[in-house]
């Protein structure tokens, strides 16, 4: 009677029986930000948006105050695209130079924010109590406060030493005449939108860290002796990485929207720099007898302000899921 081998697994029965690899929380998030059309689409146009602003003077003779009086209110052609404006300046080049100043006040003001914010609301829920009621006090205090006026009146109030700053860097550093004013020129707006802007960033990472600071894992690290400063860094702030980087694409467009409406107000952006802000505001003054004036400038301040929005939205349904079904 034959005696039956035993049963050795192929290779391929070996492969069938291995593991499906899992995927991270930010390949999960990527491959549900791919799935939004428009949520792509709108990244797309904010890369083309960044890459004109800066990329592209890099390759090309940029010269958005140069002024010629004889060419004023000039069509589109070859050598100016877009026209010209009442200067006789290349309204391309004008809008490529604000949306460079636009985009890097709202982008630092933004990174300003996010540190404040972090910090201040990390420290605030991972030590709860007394102090976290005070500090939370203290923010929803200043939130009461009309943001625009207390950022123009903040803004005036910085003008003079950050002009003094400049003086003394082109004079004693020896820096660019050029840099340094227009350094000059955005810092203390930067400074005034940051200074209060960041009061709903430090209020989501102290809920967030509030929450995480009853976790298990933090209990395991302080019984291993690990500082106060580690766990708040290494451990609870990362893991509330989502909302605030959902936050912080928000934000953008609101600081960009909060820029243009000072520089509107002549309380921005100074000539003979522009932001997309002035330069609508110069547009409306020639509003019935040349609208692209003002036409060209607001779509593109608006076609970015839609591409950012719409990029947040997706990538708060694609870092928090649950969001979108609710």
């Amino acid at each position: 009677m034959a005696v039956a081998e035993p049963h050795v697994p192929t290779r391929a029965a070996g492969a069938a029986a291995e593991v499906e690899q899992g995927t991270s929380l930010w390949q999960d998030a990527w491959l549900r930000l791919r799935h939004n059309k428009l949520a792509m689409a709108s990244l797309v146009a904010v890369l083309l948006i960044l890459a004109t602003c800066f990329v592209v003077p890099l390759f090309i003779d940029l010269d958005p105050n140069a002024q010629r009086l004889d060419n004023k209110f000039a069509g589109p052609s070859a050598e100016h695209w877009l026209g010209t404006d009442q200067l006789g300046r290349d309204l391309l080049h004008r809008i490529i130079e604000g949306g460079q100043i636009s985009l890097l006040v709202a982008f630092f003001a933004t990174f300003l924010t996010g540190i404040i914010g972090i910090l201040y609301g990390g420290i605030s829920g991972y030590v709860g109590g007394k102090l976290d009621s005070v500090m939370m006090r203290i923010v929803d205090g200043l939130l009461a406060m009309p943001f625009l006026i207390i950022v123009i009146l903040f803004r005036e109030l910085i003008k003079v030493p950050v002009e003094k700053l400049s003086d003394w860097l082109i004079a004693d550093v020896g820096l660019s005449t050029d840099l340094v004013l227009r350094f000059g020129n955005i810092a203390p707006l930067i400074v005034a939108i940051a200074a209060f802007g960041w009061l709903t960033m430090a209020r989501i990472v102290r809920t967030q860290s509030a929450s995480l600071v009853e976790l298990e894992y933090i209990e395991a690290a302080r019984s291993l002796g690990i500082g106060h400063a580690r766990i708040l860094l290494r451990h609870i702030l990362p893991n509330a990485l989502g909302p605030i980087i959902i936050y912080a694409t928000l934000t953008v467009p609101s600081f960009i929207l909060y820029e243009a409406t000072l520089s509107f107000l002549g309380l921005g952006i100074e000539p003979p720099h522009a932001s997309w802000g002035s330069l609508i505001k110069e547009g409306a003054n020639f509003l019935e007898t040349r609208p692209a004036l003002i036409l060209i400038p607001g779509l593109v301040f608006s076609g970015t302000l839609f591409a950012l929005n719409f990029l947040g939205d997706g990538l708060r349904d694609a870092l928090d899921p649950k969001s979108s079904k609710d």
